[in-house]
């Protein structure tokens, strides 16, 4: 075995080991002369008397640690399936706040850019084991420094739990982003060049970090793939914890909770959102649309919501790539069986729950530059909003106008949005939106949300990939996925993306398709819908 270097890493091709502050790990080499370490902890395990608090920096080690396989995920929902990968008595020892380190030249001193990537799954799912979030090809092909890693979701990461801080995943993403300050060199990567990217709820948590002092200056630039425009106020975040606490009989305090062993509470949060019609009148979208958890606006570890931040200027030295999918909320309808099932009462039902505030041009909460405060940041559409789509869209089906209303809602806008008020409050961003359409499932599926994540990381065939692009996906995937790895890794190491950045006079946006082009923000009809609506913290209702 090669010996350590006095900068922290000599790589054998077969056994790399690198010196982080913590103690020595060695991972798995490759003949190209890459390397990978997985499971890296960056934090003590949250269990025991650390049950619901802020990430805990790691102990020390003796001697070296093994890094070749991903570290436990946290406790899991059982959405897509995902409890089922995680199983048996070692999620509840909380070794969850792990993350993987890809490098194409490990080697200390090597200054390469860094990409952090931050996963998806709704707050309640997800984990950076999965074979989709493979740095490998990235790293490799777009000679950057890959990181992924776990952070906690659901009642263990977002619940507003009487006696533990607020947003306890976003607090383990910045210790993620200062282990990544103090240990990155030594794989390879530059501290100076950090890119955060992050996809559906990891887009989220880009935008909330964003918005977030105590992330300020981990990270540079910032990559958010369709954002979520669900954020809770405090007062919604606990009646929802009381509902979870409730249906285990316990009070929703850290000693209650803490009672109950990680591995049962994925179960509670799934039951809570099935029941989310019951809740409706006091939660209002968020029942609707079976959304139980989300970060908090709490007014201290998210001062703002992140629409509001950015306006005042909170993110103006980060340059920011943002954007969306043309069909996001397809996979949604597909999964819950409802492509070709949709009846006029779900469109009206949806129209009335999803639409925009007052009618076009009618604010009903200020511009997306003012407070939060005016509109809580809830739709409540009414009739108004339902009206309002239907003028706007006249020839659209039942279907078609479930599925804009909630696509706009739930990411579309919130993406547009963000963009505008990083434009607002000084700074600068480029728009995108994915336009071809996915293969799979007969090409049902359209560009629908998730889309991107195969493109982004080239590994277009296990897992999801599978499923959006078919068992052999075709020529046009690889080479879209090129381009795209392009556009990412060339922004994360200092470059333009490729295109112009948006300015609200042209409203430039790059289209990915088969031919990626530039050309005027395509959904404008929906831009203008939403143009006064505010979004920010969803209120709890009576």
């Amino acid at each position: 075995m090669t010996e350590l270097s006095a900068e922290g890493a000599v790589m054998g091709v077969d056994e790399p080991e690198v010196r982080t502050t913590a103690g020595v790990v060695r991972g798995a080499g490759e003949a190209s002369g890459s390397a990978v370490f997985k499971g890296i902890p960056f934090a003590e395990p949250p269990v025991g008397a650390l049950r619901f608090g802020a990430p805990r920096p790691v102990r020390s080690w003796d001697g070296v640690r093994k890094a070749v396989e991903y570290g436990t995920p946290p406790p899991q929902s059982a959405a897509f399936g995902m409890d089922a990968l995680v199983s048996g008595d070692a999620v509840d020892e909380g070794d969850w706040l792990s993350l993987n380190v890809w490098t194409p030249d490990p080697a200390p001193g090597a200054g390469l850019p860094v990409i952090v990537w931050m996963h998806g799954g709704g707050y309640v799912i997800g984990m950076s084991g999965l074979p989709e979030y493979d740095g490998g090809r990235l790293a490799r092909e777009g000679a950057v420094v890959v990181v992924t890693l776990n952070y906690r979701v659901g009642i263990e990461g977002f619940a507003h739990i009487e006696g533990a801080p607020a947003n306890r995943g976003l607090l383990d993403q910045v210790a993620a982003l200062e282990w990544v300050r103090d240990n990155i060199r030594a794989f390879g990567g530059d501290p100076d060049r950090v890119t955060i990217v992050g996809q559906s709820a990891g887009a989220g948590s880009v935008a909330a970090l964003l918005a977030m002092e105590r992330a300020a200056g981990l990270f540079g630039r910032a990559v958010a793939q369709s954002v979520p425009g669900v954020f809770f106020s405090p007062e919604l975040a606990a009646d929802i914890a009381r509902e979870f606490a409730a249906e285990l009989g316990v009070r929703p305090t850290v000693e209650g909770l803490g009672a109950v062993a990680p591995r049962r509470l994925p179960a509670v949060v799934d039951a809570v959102g099935a029941r989310g019609g019951e809740f409706a009148e006091r939660w209002g979208p968020a029942a609707h649309a079976l959304i139980p958890v989300a970060p908090v606006v709490d007014g201290e570890v998210l001062p703002r919501a992140p629409w509001e931040a950015l306006a005042s200027g909170a993110g103006r030295d980060v340059e920011l790539v943002v954007g969306h999918t043309r069909d996001e909320f397809r996979l949604m309808m597909m999964l819950r069986g409802l492509i070709g099932e949709v009846t006029e009462d779900q469109a009206e039902a949806a129209l009335r729950t999803f639409g925009p505030g007052g009618s076009v041009g009618d604010s009903g909460g200020g511009s997306a530059a003012g407070s939060a405060a005016g509109s809580g940041g809830g739709s409540a559409g009414g009739s108004a909003g339902g009206d309002a789509y239907r003028a706007a869209f006249p020839a659209a089906s039942a279907e078609e106008l479930y599925e804009l209303v909630q696509s706009d809602w739930v990411f579309r806008m919130p993406s547009l949005h963000l963009a505008e008020a990083q434009i607002a409050g000084g700074g600068r961003a480029h728009v995108y939106e994915l336009v071809w359409e996915a293969p799979g499932m007969g090409g049902i599926l359209g560009a629908c949300h998730g889309l991107d994540v195969p493109l982004v990381f080239g590994n277009l065939g296990e897992g999801l990939p599978a499923l959006l692009l078919g068992e052999e996906p075709p020529a046009a995937a690889e080479e879209l996925s090129r381009l795209v790895r392009a556009a990412w890794t060339g922004f994360a190491a200092g470059e333009k993306p490729g295109w112009s950045p948006y300015d609200i006079e042209r409203r430039s946006v790059r289209l990915f398709d088969a031919i990626p082009s530039e050309a005027a923000y395509p959904e404008e009809v929906s831009r203008g819908l939403w143009r006064e609506h505010v979004f920010g913290a969803l209120p709890l209702r009576g």
